[in-house]
């Protein structure tokens, strides 16, 4: 059988001792009326805790900027009511033994405007573009880049509030952030845009931004990927030195960890090595990674939503193998956890057949 002690060593982030190696990693839900987390979305996630989950990275929430806002029931972290359901969110995890962050979500270009919560506000975005040739509105001003950073820090604010143990900020997948990264959305012609490295400016501000107001011990974790939801091809770095060059200014700028998102995680990044995205992050940056893409699933999330999955082990051989190596540090696992909230203790038992193989229709519901 199996030795997966590795998967339930303790890992101190920023001096944050989280108990395992397993993060839960975002998922968005779309269960919280009025932008609220009630009482059932934090069983939800005290459920995952109690599970054998150490870290809990929420859904991704809005921030005060109405613009980032995608779907709605998605929650916020402004006003009282809902800043009152997250205590209570975390109160849960705590109590359950595990450690969450909120993850801070602006969707940019990719908002739906005639279902979020605010239709009438306008879409903001670096370029007005939802991916290239494809207008979603119009350049945003250096005011609006400005309002959009402020959000963030008020959303960072009330997360010491609420006493989450740090924060991942959402640079992936298509969002805002990524659609500065990205030259397929971003084609600014001022301090913005350009290079590789201009292009992440919007994302060092955020985060120093951020870090200004929540201190120097306070974890911060930026998530990133190559590939867009407008493309799964799409690539920032090319190669090792371009990924140097994409992620050097924003240790600078005070990232504490970088979640590397994957649609396969066992999957290598680069030729000529066998590192995947974390572990290639990881010996550019010498920060602590988190890989995520897949993770216990026959296949990745684009051919389950066309097909549909089964969950099992998921080549956890491999993944206990590179974790021994410190390829990276933790994994995060999503919709094998909606399947299986006690993922983490079915593993650590080797009770792997007791894994309940995962089915789409899971994403409707809030267990």
């Amino acid at each position: 059988m199996t030795d997966t002690s590795i998967l339930f060593t303790p890992f101190t982030l920023k001096g944050v001792e989280i108990p395992n190696r397993i993060v839960m990693a975002p998922m968005t839900r779309m269960k919280s009326p009025g932008l609220v987390p009630g009482e059932d979305v934090a069983a939800y996630y005290r459920r995952r805790a109690e599970g054998g989950t150490g870290l809990i990275i929420t859904e991704g929430v809005n921030l005060s900027d109405v613009s980032s806002a995608f779907y709605p029931d998605v929650p916020t972290l402004e006003g009282k009511a809902p800043l009152e359901g997250w205590k209570r969110v975390v109160k849960e995890v705590h109590g359950a033994g595990g450690k969450i962050f909120p993850q801070l979500w602006h969707v940019g270009s990719v908002r739906k405007q005639d279902k979020s919560p605010d239709p009438d506000v306008p879409t903001r975005s670096p370029s007005g573009l939802f991916k290239p040739g494809k207008k979603a509105g119009e350049p945003m001003t250096e005011a609006e880049i400005a309002d959009t950073i402020a959000s963030y820090v008020s959303a960072a604010r009330n997360t010491v509030d609420c006493g989450f143990d740090g924060l991942e900020v959402h640079g992936a997948h298509g969002y805002l952030i990524d659609q500065f990264f990205w030259d397929g959305t971003n084609e600014r012609g001022d301090s913005y845009g350009g290079s590789l490295v201009a292009r992440t400016r919007f994302a060092q501000e955020v985060v120093k931004a951020i870090r200004k107001e929540v201190g120097p011990d306070f974890p911060i974790v930026l998530r990133f990927s190559q590939w867009k939801q407008q493309d799964y091809e799409a690539r920032l770095a090319r190669n090792p030195a371009e990924l140097e060059e994409f992620l050097a200014p924003l240790v600078d700028a005070g990232v504490d960890c970088f979640h590397c998102s994957t649609r396969r995680y066992w999957e290598p990044e680069f030729e000529g090595s066998n590192l995947n995205l974390a572990g290639w992050a990881k010996k550019i940056t010498g920060l602590p990674s988190i890989s995520v893409g897949s993770v216990s699933l026959t296949t990745d999330y684009i051919t389950t939503v066309v097909e549909g999955s089964g969950s099992g082990t998921g080549n956890i051989d491999d993944l206990i193998d590179r974790l021994t190596r410190g390829e990276f540090d933790l994994i995060a696992i999503g919709r094998a956890l909606l399947s299986n909230p006690d993922w983490g203790n079915i593993v650590r038992e080797g009770r792997f057949d007791d894994l309940v193989p995962y089915d789409p229709k899971v994403q409707a519901t809030l267990y």
